[in-house]
Order: C-alpha cells, then structure tokens, then sequence
C-alpha cells in the first residue's frame, strides 16, 4: 500500500521540512537593524506631517456633493486662496461633505478661509462650519498618549513574564513591537502621510496583533523545550522546530488579515479620505511588520538569550560529549568491520601455510634382463 504524501504545513511540523530560522538569525538582525536605520534617518531628516489634533490648526467642514475629480478641483481652487502659508489639507467626509483643515488661524483669516471654502462648496458661509484647536491640546494629547504607550509597555511585560515565567520571553516581545513601530512610523514619514488620532487608533491595534503573533510562537516554543535538559536537542533546535510548527499559521493569519487592511487603505486612498487612509496604512503596515518580527525576530532573540545562560551552556556540552563518543565508538566499529576482511584471509593464508606435504607415491621401476619371466624364474632357483 502506498504511503500518503505528507503536505508542506504536515512536513514542517513534524521537521521533515525546516527552514533554520536559528541559525541564520545575525542576517535577520542585520536586515533589521538596516530597516529601523533607514526609518530613523527618514524621521530625522523628513519627519512626520501631524495633523492639526497634534499640532494644532482650523478645521473647516462643508456640505458638498462628491464627484469623481471633487477633492482635486477643490485642493487646487483652495491653493488659490489668498492666505500665506495656508498648509491646507482636504479630505472628503463620506459622500456628501468636505473638509478643509489649515494652520491656525487668526480671526480676520478664519473668516476669509470660510468664506472661500463655502464659495467652493457652493453653500452660504453660514453653512461652513469650523474648529479651532489649539497645540497645546495636541501637546497633552501626545503627552498622554506616550504615558499611555509606556503603561501598555510595562504591563504587557509583566503580564508574559508571569505567564511564561521567563523574562526573556518579555524582553525578546517589546523589542520585537518596538520594531514594528519604528517601522510603521519609518513608513509614515516616507510617503508623507499625515499622523492623526487614526493613526494612533493603527498603532495601537497592531501592538496587539503584533504580541498576539508572538505569544502563539512562545507558546510553541515552551511546549518543545518543555526537559530538554534531559534530550539531545537545544534550545535553538526546539525553537526553531517550533517556529517552523507555527509558520504556516502565521502566514494564513496574517493573509486573512492583510487583506481586509488593504482594502480599507485603497478605498481611503482613492476616495481621498484621509481617516481611512491613515488608519489602512498603520494597520497593512503594522500586520506585515508583526508577522515578520514575531518568526524572524522575536524567536531567534529569544533563543540567543537563553542559549547563553549556564544551564544550556552546560547541556550544550553534554550534547557534545555525547556526539563525541558516540562518533568514536561508530569509528572504532567501522575499523573493526573493515578489519574483519582482512583478518579472515590472513588466517586462510597461516592455516595454508601450516598444511603438511603429502609426499608423492614412488613408483618401483625393476630392470629388464633378456628373456622370458619362466626362464627368469628357473634361473632362480637354480
């Protein structure tokens, strides 16, 4: 009977099939370490565009029928505005309302900028309405949106310390989400996208995702490490036999999600909608940043620190003595088989050599006289 073909996820699992995730984690840190570089260098030389929540600003809003071509005929009539240093943004508001977000504004110049928007709108100025925010909201925003964010930090460290009971595993987790973040915002300072309270809704839900991936990872890994001071294997092996266990999950997990995000980032890019938009491009790119730091950084970290404390440094050793004398007992056996051939044939060749000669039977020849035997005979006894 023939044997069923195992499929790739069923081979990875059973470590038929494995990539070495362990073993070829310095490049990964290295790609890592290149990637959040590159974020850094972008956040120092281009910055981030906030928006007016943060940095403060007037925010206009006007009734207005949204067409195919609406926000860039209404962008370029509002670049013509007579205000200097306008900073103008529009965005649409579902199908039926623009908006027209600006620096702040002084009283004289608030009234000019609503006239005009409503004169583009086509509605009366009354209709027009508008939202003065100060920066030193946006300050208290950001200042407690960072408390927030070290809160959520610190908690979540506790929380897989005591449930895995091991403080790596936290360690490996933040460094893994704060490398998602570096990239999500290395991405927003690229293309210029502006940071607004959506944004921070995208950074905050791809925390979560990002730490849920990497729980689903460490719970695999604590399953297969479970005595290991008692097996042949070590912890990168285990670890790695985990992740490859869990790759194919992963990566189901994070194209199931992926998808939905990337719809939501195309609709709020083609319908100029900046809320979508932002919260589509925080959630793609968060996803794709945590599933990648959850196998490729997270695990091998993690592996790295437990491999050098004195418990698997030592089981490290005793595997190696262990190959060690098991290659030198296979060594001696291969000798010996090899020996026996030889062995054999000298001991055909002594018993050879030892065998007695067996003398060759003589043959009695008798000398011919003249005559017959009877006259021979009479001669005899004669």
């Amino acid at each position: 009977m023939t044997a069923r073909r195992l499929g790739i996820a069923e081979r990875l699992y059973t470590g038929q099939l494995s990539y070495d995730f362990m073993g070829n984690r310095r490049r990964w840190f290295l790609i890592s370490a290149v990637i959040i570089g590159v974020s850094l260098v972008l956040l120092l030389i281009r910055g981030l565009t906030l928006g007016i929540e943060f940095s403060g600003g007037t925010d206009f809003q006007a009734p207005m029928s949204i067409q195919q071509g609406s926000v860039d005929e209404v962008r370029e009539r509002v670049g013509d505005i007579e205000v200097e240093e306008l900073d103008a943004q529009v965005f649409t508001l579902g199908d039926d309302a623009i908006r027209v977000q600006t620096r702040s504004l002084t009283p004289d110049e608030t009234n000019q900028v609503r006239a005009d928007v409503a004169e583009i709108a086509g509605v009366a100025a009354e209709d027009v309405t508008y939202n003065a925010i100060s920066p030193s909201w946006g300050d208290q925003i950001t200042r407690q949106g960072t408390i927030a964010l070290v809160v959520f930090i610190v908690l979540v460290m506790a929380l897989i310390a005591v449930y895995f009971r091991d403080w790596k595993m936290s360690v490996a987790a933040i460094v893994a989400v704060f490398h998602d973040l570096l990239v999500t915002v290395g991405v927003y300072a690229a293309v210029g996208f502006t940071v607004t309270p959506s944004t921070v809704i995208g950074v905050l839900t791809i925390l979560g995702y990002s730490l849920y991936d990497t729980v689903v990872v460490f719970d695999k890994i604590r399953e297969n490490v479970a005595g290991i001071e008692h097996t042949n294997h070590t912890y990168s092996e285990q670890s790695n036999l985990a992740v490859n266990q869990v790759l194919v999950r992963s990566l189901n997990t994070t194209v199931i999600g992926v998808l939905p995000v990337l719809a939501l980032f195309i609709a709020g890019a083609t319908l100029q909608s900046g809320p979508l938009a932002d919260l589509g491009l925080a959630l793609l790119v968060g996803m794709i940043a945590g599933a990648y730091s959850s196998l490729f950084i997270a695990a091998p970290l993690l592996a790295w620190l437990r491999e050098r404390e004195p418990g698997m440094t030592e089981h490290r050793a005793r595997i190696a003595r262990r190959q060690a004398r098991s290659a030198a007992r296979s060594g001696r056996a291969r000798l010996d088989a090899a020996a026996e051939p030889l062995a054999a044939a000298a001991t055909l060749a002594t018993v050879d050599d030892a065998a007695p000669t067996v003398a060759a039977p003589t043959v009695r020849h008798e000398r011919r006289t003249g005559g017959s035997r009877a006259d021979r005979r009479k001669k005899g006894t004669r």
